[in-house]
C-alpha cells in the first residue's frame, strides 16, 4: 500500500492525499460506506460504485464471523468475491461490537469471550484469532483488535483499557507478520489510538501506535458519548502525534460537520452508519441542511429532493412523493434515502479535497458547516 500526501491547507491540517492499494484508488479525504455483514443496506453494488461513487467500503469481522462464517468466505475466495465489489475494503477488528456487546462479553489479558447475538452461541476473539479472519475475509486494510471505552470512562478503566489495547497489538503485529495474505494481494494492518477522553492517555497511545510504523493508523473510542469540542480537542492531539506521510482514519465519526471538523484537523479517512441508518428512519443530508422526510410541510412539495443533489434519486423522485413513501412504509423510500445520503456524504469529502487544492479549504468550510447543519 502507497499513501502521497498531495496537498495540505496553509490555514489548517487539512490535506489531500492518494492512497493506493492493489484493488485500486482512494483519493482521500474519503468517506467508506459501511457494510456490515458484506452489503451496505439498501443499495445495491451498481448504485454503490456508478452513481454513489464509492472508492471503499468496509466489512464487520464480527457480523462476517458469525454469518456467512469463514468456510463460505474462503471458498467465495474472500469478501471481494463473494459480494462482487471489485474496490477496496476495509474490515474493522470487532473491538467496537466488543463494546457493544458489554452485558453478553467478558474481557481477560488472552482475549475477549462473547456470546453471538444471533443464537447465544459462545465465542473467543484473541488478538490472533482477529488476523486469521481478517486474513480469511480478505480485506485490503486490516483493523487490529483493541478494546473500545465509552466516552465517559473513568481515569484508571480507561489507562487499564488502553495498555491492555497496546498489549493487543503486539500480539497483532506479530501474528500479522507470521501469516500471509490468502488470495494473493497485499493487506495492510492499522493499529487504533485509544485513552478516552484523557490528554497524557491519548498522547501515550499516539506515541506508541506511531512507534510501530505500520502502513496507516486509527483513532478510535471516539464519538462514544464524549462532549463534541472534547472529540475535536482529541482528534487535534493525536493528529499531532501521528506521522504525516500515513493516513489517518477516524473510526465510526459522524455526522457531515463532525466529518468537515475532522478534515480540518488532517483526519483523511472516516466511516459511519448514520448516512444509511439515518435515510432508512426519513433523515435526509443535503447541501443545504438536514430534512425529516415524515414532516407535514414537504406532503405537497413536488419539487426534487434536491435540485442539484449529488444522486440521480435527488431530481427522479420529489419530496411529497419520498415522504408518502416513508408513510407507506415501502422499502424504496429507504433504498432512495440510503443512496441519496452515502451520495452527499461522498460529495461532500470530494468537495473539501477540491478545496483542499485550490487552496480555499479555510473560507469554504465554515460557511458549508453552516449550510449542512442547517434544520430545514
Amino acid at each position: 500500500m502507497k499513501f502521497q500526501l498531495q496537498y495540505t491547507d496553509s490555514k489548517s491540517n487539512a490535506r489531500a492525499g492518494l492512497l493506493t492499494t492493489d484493488h485500486g484508488q482512494i483519493e482521500t479525504p474519503i468517506f467508506m460506506p459501511v457494510g456490515t455483514v458484506g452489503s451496505v443496506k439498501a443499495v445495491h453494488l451498481t448504485e454503490l460504485k456508478d452513481d454513489i461513487k464509492a472508492q471503499i467500503i468496509l466489512g464487520n469481522t464480527y457480523h462476517l464471523y458469525l454469518r456467512p462464517g469463514l468456510d463460505v468466505l474462503e471458498k467465495a475466495g474472500g469478501l471481494h468475491k463473494f459480494n462482487g465489489f471489485d474496490r477496496p475494503i476495509l474490515t474493522d477488528s470487532g473491538g467496537f461490537q466488543v463494546f457493544s456487546l458489554s452485558g453478553i462479553r467478558k474481557l481477560r489479558e488472552e482475549g475477549a469471550e462473547f456470546r453471538s447475538h444471533i443464537d447465544g452461541s459462545k465465542h473467543f476473539f484473541t488478538p490472533e484469532r482477529v488476523m486469521d479472519i481478517e486474513r480469511s475475509i480478505g480485506a485490503d486494510i486490516m483493523m487490529a483488535f483493541d478494546e473500545c471505552t465509552p466516552g465517559d470512562a473513568d481515569y484508571d478503566y480507561a489507562k487499564t483499557s488502553m495498555e491492555l489495547t497496546h498489549r493487543w497489538l503486539d500480539r497483532c503485529l506479530t501474528r500479522f507478520k507470521e501469516t500471509e495474505p490468502k488470495y494473493g494481494y497485499h493487506q495492510s494492518l492499522f493499529p487504533i489510538v485509544q485513552g478516552c477522553v484523557y490528554r497524557d492517555l491519548r498522547t501515550r497511545s499516539a506515541e506508541y501506535i506511531a512507534s510501530k510504523e505500520a502502513e496507516g493508523n486509527a483513532i478510535g473510542g471516539l464519538a462514544v458519548g464524549e462532549p463534541v469540542e472534547t472529540m475535536y480537542e482529541m482528534i487535534e492531539l493525536v493528529n499531532g502525534i501521528l506521522p504525516k506521510d500515513k493516513p489517518r482514519y477516524l473510526m465510526g465519526v459522524g455526522t457531515p460537520v463532525n466529518i468537515l471538523e475532522g478534515i480540518e484537523r488532517g483526519v483523511d479517512m472516516f466511516d459511519c452508519v448514520m448516512p444509511t441508518r439515518n435515510g432508512r428512519n426519513g433523515m435526509l443530508f443535503t447541501k443545504q441542511g438536514i430534512m425529516n422526510m415524515r414532516n407535514k410541510k414537504w406532503e405537497t412539495d413536488f419539487s426534487p429532493i434536491e435540485a442539484d443533489g449529488a444522486s440521480y434519486v435527488d431530481t427522479l423522485y420529489s419530496k411529497a412523493y419520498l415522504r408518502h413513501l416513508f408513510h407507506a412504509q415501502e422499502l424504496l423510500a429507504m433504498q432512495i434515502a440510503s443512496i441519496h445520503n452515502l451520495a452527499f456524504y461522498l460529495w461532500l469529502v470530494g468537495e473539501a479535497r477540491k478545496h483542499i487544492i485550490m487552496g480555499d479549504f479555510s473560507t469554504w468550510k465554515p460557511k458549508m458547516v453552516q449550510q449542512v447543519s442547517t434544520r430545514l
